[in-house]
């Protein structure tokens, strides 16, 4: 017994001295940043007032090394987020803020059930935006090495919309991948495509009129179309060509016109013909992580509409996932 206690003592005593060390290079890449922040044009007064409590979040680490969308196979993933539940709940804040969203819908000819499907999913209609301080969390990332180089823009980027007084820098809590607010905007798309809707001088993304107007123009400018489709489940005949079958979402290749594809399709009559000179993609979201998966089983053709979505999360399961709930909030609205 006494020489268990001895081996728990050292593993305690271990794992301090790690989180010691952890912290201490946290403050010496702190002090490193800040010097980069300086001479991307960020005052040394905004550096200190933002900067000098963020804190290294060893959970960060370990929930962007173990996401949904890298172990959930593609049904259990899109079930899951286009419940019957989720399109009450969708049907109701509808109801409550239909003048807005059917404003917003006109002005930028975005379908309402699109906006509604994005922030069902992103923050179950803003009931869930995140806890997390996003200024630690984005420090913490820039911090490590994996996808440093992302964070770092992402903390730069938002440290200069402090600086210009567009954000405040003390309801900056979300997610944590750094996202903010109702549609879960990284700091670029803050900067890029986020506007003052109500006019009131300030970007509030966790408020209705600020956060649909802004998620609104973000797919309007990248190019989103109105009515046109997004995918469709389909059967594939054993003869494709794999190299037809996309498993990544990091870019779609051997793209090509549907009526092509058509001769490798089994359920034909599923997909209308006015969509034949419409350039598509087959994608096979399970192969590339589900262990064992079916080569030619789940597989979509998705089309310009879907990569839309890839540009706002980069996840396969994820634009899936927002293209079905949109259709089915189209069966109820």
């Amino acid at each position: 017994m006494k020489q268990i206690k001895i081996s728990l003592l050292f593993i305690l005593i271990l794992i301090n001295c790690s989180f010691a060390d952890i912290n201490k290079d946290f403050e010496n890449w702190k002090m490193d940043f800040k010097k980069l922040a300086l001479k991307n044009n960020i005052s040394e007064k905004t550096f200190d007032l933002v900067m000098s409590n963020t804190k290294f979040l060893s959970d960060v680490i370990k929930y962007d090394r173990y996401q949904p969308e890298f172990y959930e196979d593609t049904k259990t993933y899109i079930s899951k987020r286009t419940s019957l539940k989720k399109v009450s709940f969708g049907k109701k804040f509808y109801e409550k803020n239909s003048k807005l969203i059917n404003a917003v819908e006109n002005k930028f000819n975005i379908e309402r059930e699109l906006l509604l499907a994005l922030m069902g999913i992103e923050t179950n209609f803003g009931t869930y935006v995140g806890k997390m301080d996003i200024l630690s969390s984005l420090a913490t990332l820039s911090f490590d090495k994996r996808r440093s180089e992302f964070f770092t823009n992402e903390l730069l980027t938002l440290l200069r919309l402090i600086e210009n007084s567009q954000i405040d820098y003390k309801k900056l809590y979300g997610s944590w991948a750094g996202a903010f607010g109702f549609f879960q905007f990284m700091p670029s798309t803050m900067k890029n495509y986020a506007i003052d809707y109500d006019g009131n001088g300030y970007i509030d993304l966790k408020n209705n009129n600020d956060a649909y107007a802004s998620a609104s123009n973000y797919l309007n400018q990248i190019g989103w179309k109105s009515n046109n489709p997004c995918f469709y489940r389909i059967e594939l005949s054993k003869d494709i060509p794999s190299k037809y079958l996309n498993i990544s979402a990091k870019k779609l290749h051997d793209k090509k016109k549907l009526k092509y594809f058509r001769k490798y399709i089994k359920n034909n009559d599923e997909i209308d013909i006015k969509y034949n000179k419409f350039n598509v993609a087959i994608i096979t979201p399970d192969k590339d992580i589900i262990p064992d998966a079916e080569t030619l089983n789940p597989a979509y053709i998705v089309f310009d509409n879907y990569e839309i979505i890839l540009k706002w999360n980069r996840s396969l399961r994820f634009a899936l996932a927002v293209c079905t709930l949109k259709n089915k909030f189209e069966n109820e609205l």
